[in-house]
């Protein structure tokens, strides 16, 4: 099916089915993550769940990054 199809198509689709088409496509834009990626997501994860303490606030990282830019 063509765009000119599918923008033609639009109008007859319900709410729900306009719905599903715009989740497509946003997914088909934001690829997965790569599996070592993901893996240290939930590495980190656990960490921080063994040692809490270890966390850095948000306005700490966001000094941190803004002294970084400065330089």
């Amino acid at each position: 099916m063509s765009l000119a199809q599918i923008l033609d198509e639009l109008p007859t689709f319900t709410v729900a089915e306009r719905q599903l088409l715009v989740c497509r496509a946003i997914e088909l834009d934001d690829p997965a993550m790569l599996t070592e990626d993901e893996e240290l997501v939930l590495a980190r994860l656990e960490d921080h769940r063994r040692d809490p303490s270890s966390a850095v606030s948000l306005a700490d990282m966001q000094a941190s990054l803004r002294s970084r830019s400065a330089r």
